[in-house]
C-alpha cells in the first residue's frame, strides 16, 4: 500500500483564530446529498476502498467524513480486511481547530461502532484528520483516488491580505476576485491519479464568471466533465444559502463521452437523488424527467475558457449541437464584429446638449439606452464631445472651442484614474473612427429579452449599449436572427440574470451566439427575417429562424 500525505510545508501563515464557521464559509451539507455526491463519483463499499485513497479537502465537522468512513468500513468487511489495513484510505483536512476536533470524534464513534479499540480508533481519526490549509498544504501530485466534499464559500477579498496573496501565489488558477473554492478545485484536480475522481457540491458561478476561466481551462486540459447537477433553490444544505449550488464530477481522463447534466429544482431529495444516482452509472440516458428533476446525457461538452452554459438539460444539448455546427455571431468570413459603446470616465463632462462647447466635427450624436426603447433611434439629443481622430487624441491647439471647454473641466478630468501627464482629456474608452456612420444594431446592456435596433449611421453608442456590425450581413436579416428566441436562448444559457430578471447582454455573451451560414439564407428566409425585424415580430423571427438551424422547437 503506498502512503499518500499532504505536502510537508510549514505553514506560512498563521492560523486563524475560531470564528463562527459561517465566517470561513463553513456550509454543511445534508446527510441525503452527500450520499449522492459519494454515489455519483463511485465511492461504494462494492470497491475495495481500502486500496484507494480519498481526499476530503475542508471536513468541517464530519458532514461527507462519517459517511465516507461507514462506506469504507462495509467495503473492508466484504472484501474481508481487518480494519486495520484502511490505515491509509483517508485523507482529510480542516483549517479551524474545532472543526477538526469534531470530525476526529466523529470519526472515532464511526470506527468503534465497527468493532475498533477506542485506543486504535483514536489514533486513526488523528492520523486522517488535520488541521491544516488545502490551499497552502494540498497533497502530493497524482497521489489520491477521490477528492470529495463541500468545498468553503468565501470571496478573496474576505480574507486577510496575506491570506489571499499567498493562496493567489500557490492557485494559479485564482484569478480577478475569485472565491477560495476555486483553489480547492484546482488542487484537487493535481492531486488525483489516473482515472481518479473529484466530487464537490459548491456554488456554480466560476462554470460561467471571468473568474473562473483558468480553472474551466484546466479542467478541459486533461479532465472528463462526468456530472453536472445544478441544485437551485434545492434544501441541500443544514442551513440556507445564498449561492446557487451544483454537484460536479470530474475524472482524471480525457473527455470521451459527454456528461451527465441535471437540472433540480424544489422538490428534489433523497428519492430522486437515488434515480440520478443510477442513471450516471449508465451512458445511453438520452433523456428523463420527473416532477422535481430532468436530465440527459451530451454527446459531448464545451472546451477551453469560455464559459458553461446553463439551463435545462435540454437547452444545454441544443447549445453545444449549435456551438459544433454554426458559426459564432462575431466572424472574420463575415466581417463581422460587436463591441460595446464608449465609457467616458466623465459623462457630466464629455456628453452635451449644447453645440456651442466644441466645434461641429468634435461633437457626435450619442446614442443612450432609451433612446431605443421603442425599438427605433429616437435620438434624445445628446453629443459626445470626441477627443479623439483616427491617429489617437487630438492636439487641443487645434480645436480652441473644444479646447476651452474641456480646460474649465480640467482638474476633474485629471483627477480620473484614466488619466496620466498629458492625456487628461481623454474618454476611457477610444472612439472608434467611422463607427457613427456605420449602419449597426444596438443592444442595450440590460433587458428581459434579446432586443436588438437598427442605427442607419446616425449616432455613436453609449456605454450601456453594445452594438453589431457587418461587412456582408443585411443588418435587416442579421436583426431579424438576433431577434429570435434562438439567440435569446444563447444570452440566457450564458448571462447572468441580474435582479428583476433582467438579463445582462455583455459582448462575451453575444459573441457567443451562432449564426447561419450567410449563403443558408435563402432571399424568402431573408424577406421574412427583415419583415419580423422591421415589425418587432419576435414569434415570426424565432420561426424562420428554427428552419434556417434545423430545429423543429426550443426546448424548456
Amino acid at each position: 500500500m503506498q502512503t499518500t500525505t499532504l505536502t510537508e510545508r510549514p505553514m506560512a501563515l498563521p492560523t486563524p483564530t475560531e470564528e463562527r464557521d459561517g465566517e470561513h464559509g463553513a456550509v454543511f451539507t445534508k446527510r441525503w446529498v452527500v450520499e449522492l455526491i459519494l454515489d455519483l463519483a463511485g465511492y461504494t463499499a462494492d470497491r475495495d476502498l481500502a486500496e484507494l485513497v480519498a481526499c476530503e479537502p475542508a471536513c468541517g465537522r464530519g458532514a461527507f467524513l462519517v459517511p465516507m468512513i461507514e462506506r469504507l468500513a462495509r467495503s473492508a468487511e466484504h472484501y474481508g480486511r481487518e480494519l486495520g489495513d484502511i490505515e491509509d484510505a483517508i485523507l482529510a483536512a480542516d483549517l479551524l481547530q474545532g472543526n477538526v476536533a469534531a470530525s476526529r470524534q466523529s470519526v472515532r464513534a464511526v470506527l468503534t461502532a465497527a468493532g475498533m479499540s477506542r485506543h486504535d480508533a483514536a489514533l486513526m481519526a488523528r492520523g486522517w484528520v488535520q488541521r491544516r490549509d488545502f490551499l497552502l498544504e494540498p497533497p502530493i501530485a497524482e497521489s489520491v483516488d477521490f477528492v470529495i466534499g463541500n468545498p468553503p464559500y468565501i470571496r478573496l477579498e474576505a480574507v486577510t491580505q496575506a491570506r489571499s496573496d499567498a493562496y493567489r501565489r500557490a492557485c494559479a488558477t485564482m484569478g480577478g476576485r475569485a472565491d477560495v473554492y476555486v483553489g480547492f478545485y484546482e488542487h484537487g484536480l493535481l492531486s488525483l491519479r489516473e482515472e481518479g475522481t473529484l466530487a464537490f457540491i459548491c456554488a456554480d458561478r466560476w462554470m460561467r464568471n471571468a473568474y473562473g476561466a483558468n480553472l474551466r481551462a484546466l479542467v478541459s486540459s486533461g479532465w472528463a466533465v462526468e456530472v453536472v447537477l445544478s441544485m437551485t433553490g434545492v434544501d441541500a444544505f443544514d442551513e440556507e444559502v445564498d449561492a446557487y449550488p451544483a454537484i460536479t464530477v470530474l475524472k482524471r481522463r480525457r473527455q470521451a463521452v459527454g456528461p451527465l447534466v441535471v437540472e433540480a429544482v424544489p422538490g428534489f431529495g433523497a428519492r430522486e437523488a437515488s434515480e440520478v444516482a443510477a442513471m450516471a452509472g449508465r451512458t445511453e440516458i438520452p433523456r428523463a424527467q420527473a416532477s422535481s428533476y430532468k436530465a440527459a446525457r451530451l454527446h459531448g461538452w464545451f472546451e477551453g475558457r469560455a464559459g458553461w452554459p446553463h439551463g435545462s438539460p435540454d437547452q444545454i444539448a441544443l447549445i453545444a449541437d449549435l456551438e459544433a455546427r454554426f458559426p459564432s455571431l462575431e466572424d472574420t468570413v463575415t466581417d463581422t464584429r460587436v463591441g460595446i459603446g464608449v465609457a467616458t470616465g466623465a459623462d457630466r463632462v464629455f456628453v452635451v446638449t449644447d453645440t456651442a462647447v466644441a466645434e461641429p466635427e468634435r461633437l457626435l450624436r450619442l446614442a443612450l439606452p432609451r433612446d431605443i426603447a421603442a425599438g427605433t433611434v429616437d435620438w434624445s439629443g445628446r453629443y459626445l464631445v470626441n477627443p479623439w481622430e483616427k491617429d489617437g487624441l487630438v492636439a487641443l491647439d487645434k480645436w480652441p472651442r473644444m479646447a476651452a471647454y474641456l480646460k474649465a473641466h480640467e482638474p476633474l478630468l485629471a483627477a480620473r484614474h484614466t488619466a496620466k501627464a498629458g492625456r487628461w482629456h481623454k474618454t476611457i474608452d477610444r472612439v472608434i473612427e467611422g463607427l457613427a456612420e456605420r449602419e449597426k444594431l444596438y443592444l442595450p446592456d440590460f433587458k428581459d429579452a434579446i432586443f436588438p435596433v437598427l442605427d442607419e449611421g446616425t449616432t455613436y453608442p453609449h456605454h450601456n449599449l453594445y452594438w453589431v456590425t457587418s461587412g456582408r450581413w443585411d443588418m435587416r436579416v442579421l436583426g431579424g436572427l438576433l431577434l429570435s428566441d434562438v439567440a435569446n436562448l444563447f444570452i440566457q444559457a450564458y448571462s447572468v440574470r441580474m435582479r428583476g430578471g433582467y438579463l445582462r447582454f455583455q459582448a462575451q455573451y453575444l459573441r457567443r451566439i451562432r449564426i447561419p451560414t450567410l449563403d443558408d439564407v435563402d432571399q424568402d428566409s431573408a424577406d421574412a427575417l427583415t419583415e419580423a425585424f422591421e415589425a418587432r415580430d419576435r414569434a415570426a423571427a424565432t420561426a424562420v429562424a428554427l428552419r434556417l438551424y434545423g430545429v423543429d422547437r426550443l426546448p424548456c
